[in-house]
């Protein structure tokens, strides 16, 4: 179009089947805003769309998504419940900046669904202060039990001391963050909530604002301060030295001291630990076993951190964790016990006695990696190998099975392909 065919007197006077250009140009204008942020009625759950999706949950303290397929018939079971979902949470918290439940069509909105990598439908993932937790949601899909998910995950997970002294009564086994602040609408206690919130499930958090802190921190300069857990820990008491009212310093400093190299696994986090899709080198030990355990994180945090990024490593309480030792061939009387679960098979580590000799298990996870642990499995030992007998043919053997692979999500619970339908 010419430049002087869009000047305003024209934008007044030239029409098309009774509208003006203007009405045309405005409505265009108001239809793009709109589509950026859908609801086909005033009610339900959001539709979300690429233009406004990182603004919306960069702006919103909770977002809990619906990744659904028009053509998946789960999908549309799971439709009308996640909407009626959505009416009973915006009655109870009609604030906007605090919770949306929305929904986003993996066809339509093809980025949205690979950045999360959506495989399945419907999925449903939950989104704190931008940050995407790292397990699905996989508990009962009513209205109700949706409702009940998003009133607990806005409770205020920082517990109040109004004294000094409940300090020394709190549990030595946690990983502690303690918040000594002058007063609750501080914008560092606001910044210390919502850390909160995003890694209550990994640590305690809890806080003491006037008198009940006043002596351990100077006046209007709020504290932060770490306590580890000193069951099992050869870490430090430390103070965060950042800007205590930036969220990203504050959660990054709090998600490294917060998620410790090694980990307790449990029926709770199974499935969230496999999708990290990690071997295990775990250490199986009885529940009273203090002294194993710690040196268990020393010999990782001293000798195995170049390892992190390809294995996880963990801890697991032998009483509960029977069956994978039933498949090693141990039981209970065998603790301490240390095996690799590479998810195909179980490897155990000779001599747990032995875990402190310098360089045993580091050679143990090399052997893993280079294959050697699944070919001495299936062979015997190499012929290089000092123990392998001069003149005898290898005999092949059968590793157990991976346990923990069973307890990562199941293939089956979604609808995975078109033509699954």
């Amino acid at each position: 179009m010419p430049p002087e065919s869009i000047s305003p007197s024209n934008l007044k006077v030239k029409r098309k089947h009774g509208t003006s250009t203007l009405a045309k140009f405005t409505f265009g204008f108001a239809y793009l805003i709109l589509i950026s942020f859908h609801n086909p009625t005033d009610s339900g759950a959001v539709e979300l769309e690429s233009s406004s999706f990182d603004e919306l949950i960069s702006n919103t303290e909770l977002v809990f998504l619906n990744f659904y397929a028009d053509w998946c018939r789960f999908s549309n079971l799971l439709a009308p419940i996640f909407d009626e979902a959505a009416d009973k949470v915006t009655a109870e918290f009609p604030d906007k900046s605090k919770v949306i439940l929305g929904r986003v069509d993996c066809d339509r909105q093809s980025a949205i669904s690979s950045r999360y990598k959506i495989t399945k439908y419907p999925t449903l993932k939950l989104i704190r202060n931008g940050l995407p937790l790292k397990k699905e949601y996989r508990g009962q899909r009513s209205a109700e039990a949706f409702f009940e998910f998003i009133k607990k995950q806005l409770e205020n997970p920082i517990h109040e001391f109004k004294h000094l002294r409940e300090v020394l009564n709190i549990d030595e086994t946690k990983r502690v963050f303690i918040g000594y602040m002058s007063n609750n609408e501080s914008k560092t206690y606001d910044t210390f909530r919502r850390v909160a919130t995003n890694l209550k499930d990994e640590c305690a958090f809890y806080v003491g604002f006037g008198e009940a802190s006043r002596t351990m921190h100077p006046p209007d300069n709020d504290i932060i301060a770490f306590r580890p857990d000193r069951s099992r820990s050869v870490e430090l008491d430390e103070t965060f030295q950042g800007h205590t009212e930036s969220f990203d310093e504050v959660f990054a400093w709090v998600q490294a001291k917060c998620v410790p190299i090694v980990r307790e696994i449990t029926f709770e986090n199974a499935e969230e630990l496999t999708e990290e899709g990690l071997p295990f080198l775990i250490l199986f030990h009885h529940p009273d076993d203090i002294e194993n355990l710690r040196k268990f994180n020393q010999l990782v945090t001293e000798e195995l951190m170049t390892e992190k990024q390809n294995v996880n490593f963990l801890t697991a309480d032998g009483k509960k964790f029977a069956h994978p030792l039933h498949h090693l061939g141990k039981s209970e009387k065998d603790l301490p016990i240390i095996a690799i679960d590479s998810f195909r098979h179980m490897y155990l580590f000779p001599d747990a006695s032995k875990m402190t000799d310098p360089g045993k298990i580091k050679q143990f996870i090399a052997d893993l990696h280079s294959g050697k642990l699944h070919r001495e499995f299936h062979y015997g030992p190499d012929p290089t190998d000092s123990t392998a007998l001069p003149n005898v043919k290898p005999k092949g053997t059968s590793p157990p099975e991976s346990t923990f692979k069973k307890l990562a999500p199941s293939n089956n619970r979604y609808t995975l392909l078109r033509d699954e339908l």
